[in-house]
This record gives structure tokens, sequence and C-alpha cells, in this order.
């Protein structure tokens, strides 16, 4: 059954049909092969309990915010206040793009808003400064990832919805290997740059002065950080309570800086209508496969034959890895989270590993899927704001960021604490 469902699953995707129309025609293909109840018919209340789940509300919140912070210019900003501070290591503004994504990603929650964004601003630069295509592309696509681990995360909160399991623990969970994922991306983007100078490009050059000014434009990112993931661990505000405090704090912003108005307003509902409209389609089809798949015993199957194995669990632990990478290759990364998670969490729960320590794991593995081809979503955000070339200079320049995200992977398996160690301090 496993067999089958993946093969009809890449298929359907291959034949260019919609994820959310893939997910619901391969569910009613195995409710109508494998099982004698009409379990189409709940189709209807899965919608209803998806759409009205009070955790699940905070994902179109999120998109909100991040819709109103883009238009309210804050990404220039931002990006323009990294650069003066960190463009002077070799390879210059490469280190400003990731450092702007991860600001940026602490505030938008969305990893394809975050590529976009930075990469709208950042692209420009390249040619003008001279700087190495594919590795400036490649610090693009590999940077828009950081939405995911750090918090606020949709994808995180998806995860967390699907396994029952704390969301203020893994927000606080994402944080050290957000911040360690940043470094070694800018420590490879640095070694690379001194193995080869020229593709460090012209270094900006700023006056202390000019940096010291540039300050109040790293702040906003602050204040929205503080008060979305504040007010959840000072205990007044739920996560999606939180969402709410941060759509009320981007508007305040974009006022503060003069973009408010009714335009903007309604340009920033129409997209985060969009996305969100996205999103769910997909959740409320990947719960109805999930509904189909644990009717006809796939899940316990899995399991069964995980256990009959009798690895150590380490072991089965890097076959599951192998499995995500693999699949991350032709699956988009929400789908590949919402159809694998039910299955997975309970093999791996019952392994003896830690629900939020996998929770990150797992958001690394959707990390790496965003830029590996052919269906990285990454790698395409970044070609389609750059309008030119090869998406080929895209995914060759995101190669290295790959193995530093499975360095990443076998340094969180080697010591849990770097994902633990905060949930276990608070909590």
């Amino acid at each position: 059954m496993l067999k089958i469902s993946l093969l009809l699953l890449i298929l359907f995707i291959g034949l260019s049909i919609p994820i959310a129309a893939s997910l619901g025609l391969l569910a009613l293909l195995l409710d109508q092969l494998f099982t004698f109840m009409p379990l189409h018919r709940a189709l209807g209340e899965i919608a209803w309990s998806a759409s009205t789940d009070f955790l699940l509300v905070a994902i179109p919140l999120f998109v909100l915010m991040g819709e109103i912070l883009l238009r309210a210019g804050i990404a220039d900003r931002v990006y323009t206040a990294v650069s003066k501070w960190i463009s002077w290591l070799p390879g210059g503004l490469m280190h400003a793009n990731i450092g702007a994504c991860a600001s940026f990603a602490a505030i938008s929650g969305s990893t394809v808003a975050t590529a976009a964004t930075i990469g709208t601003v950042a692209i420009p630069q390249m040619e003008r400064n001279g700087y190495n295509n594919r590795l400036f592309l490649g610090t693009l696509a590999s940077g828009g990832t950081l939405g995911i681990l750090i918090p606020p995360s949709i994808n995180i909160i998806i995860y967390g919805s699907l396994t029952d399991t704390s969301i203020p623990e893994l927000y606080l969970a994402g944080i050290i290997p957000g911040l360690i994922l940043a470094a070694l991306f800018m420590l490879t983007i640095l070694i690379a740059c001194v193995v080869r100078p020229s593709w460090g490009g012209r270094r900006i050059k700023a006056t202390w002065s000019e940096r010291f000014r540039s300050l109040p434009d790293l702040v906003p990112p602050s204040i929205i950080f503080v008060i979305v993931i504040g007010s959840i661990y000072l205990g007044y505000a739920t996560p999606t309570e939180s969402a709410a405090l941060g759509v009320v704090s981007a508007l305040i912003l974009a006022m503060w800086y003069g973009r408010l108005n009714l335009q903007m307003i309604k340009d920033s509902i129409e997209g985060a209508m969009q996305t969100t409209a996205m999103i769910m389609l997909i959740i409320v089809a990947a719960y109805f496969l999930n509904l189909v798949l644990s009717t006809i015993g796939l899940p316990q199957a899995v399991g069964t034959f995980v256990s009959d194995l009798n690895y150590p669990p380490v072991v089965s632990l890097l076959i599951i890895i192998a499995l995500y990478l693999f699949l991350g290759l032709f699956l988009e990364t929400l789908t590949l989270m919402i159809t694998t998670v039910p299955i997975i969490a309970p093999v791996v729960f019952s392994l003896g590993f830690e629900p939020v320590w996998f929770g990150i794991v797992l958001m690394l593995l959707i990390e790496t899927a965003l830029i590996t081809p052919p269906v990285g979503l990454n790698l395409y955000v970044i070609q389609g704001v750059r309008k030119k070339g090869k998406v080929d200079d895209v995914i060759i320049g995101a190669l290295p960021f790959v193995l530093v995200l499975l360095t990443m992977i076998a340094l969180l398996i080697a010591f849990p604490n770097i994902a633990l160690f905060l949930p276990k301090s608070f909590y």
C-alpha cells in the first residue's frame, strides 16, 4: 500500500495536478480500492474541523503579518542595516543575505516570503558589485529556509497540530539550531571566499557612524519577535493570540513608517487570503488522506515493519531521515510533512526520541527539500525573482548549503540538547 500510495502521488504531481487535488484524488482512489466504507462522506466534517481548529487559525494571522511587513518596506531597511554591519567580511553582501533572511524569518514565519522578499532586495546588488552569481543566489535560496526553523514558523505550528506537541516548546527548540545554522551558512561563505577571493565581489564600506545610524532599522524585527514570542512565554497569549498581536504590531509599524493606507491593507489581505487558501486546501486534503491511510492500516503496518527490523533506534532513525531526503526530491514540502508525519512520527516516538527534538530535525529535513531539485521550491522562487539566466545556477549555488543542513542534522543527532536545552530550561 505504501508503494502504491507514493507512486500514485508522484505520478499525479508529475502530471502537474495541483498539490491539494493530487492528495484528494489519491485519498479517493485508496478509499475505493482498499476500504469497504464510504470514507468520502467524512470529507465535509474533516474540512470543517480543520478550518475551525483554534491552533491553525494562527496560520492566516502569521501570513497576514508577513504580508503587512513586506509592504511596509521593513525588509529593505533590515537588509541595508545588516549589510553595513557585516559586509566587511570576505563574502560581503552574501553574509548580509543570511543575516537579513534570519531577521526577516523571525517576523514572517514563511520561507517563501523570506526568500522572495530578501531576494528582491539583494539580487540587484549581485552583478553591480561583481559577486559570483551561483554562490550569491545559493545564499538567498538557503537563507530563505531559515523561515521554517526560526520562530514564529508556520510549519512548526502544523507539526505541533499533527503530533499534539507543545508549540511554545517547539518554538524554543528552534532558536539555538536556527542561529547555529545561520552561523554555519556564513562560515561556508567565509571559507569559499577565502579560498576564491574573486567570488566575494566588492565589499560595501560603511563608517561606524553609518552603522550606528542604521541600528533603528533593526528594531522592528526585534519588536515583533519580542511581542509574538514573549507574549507566549510570559503566559499572556496562546500561539494564535500572539499571531493576532503580531498583526496589530505590524500595522502599527507600517503606520510609523508612513506606509499604512487602504490600498496597502487591501493588498495585504488579498495576498494573505491567497496563501492561506492554498495552505488550508492542502491541509484539508491531507487530513482526508491521513484518515484513509489510518483506516486501511498503513501507519500500523509501517510501525510493525520498522520494529520487526530489530535495528538500533539510531539506525532506524537514519533510515527514516534517508526516506525524507529521497521524498523531498519529489514532493512539495508542506505536502511532504502533512502526509508523512501522521505515519512516521508515531514510529519515531516509539523508538524513544523526543517529539520536540524530532520536530526540529524534521524542520531541517524540510529545509533541505526546499533547496534540492527537481521540486525545491526556494530554487524556483529565487530564479523567479532573478528573471533571467538558468535555474541551474541557483541549484549549483545551493549545493554547499545542502551539505551544511546535513551537517546540522548530524549535530542534532549527536547532541540532542542543542534543540532541547531551552525547552528543558524553561519548562
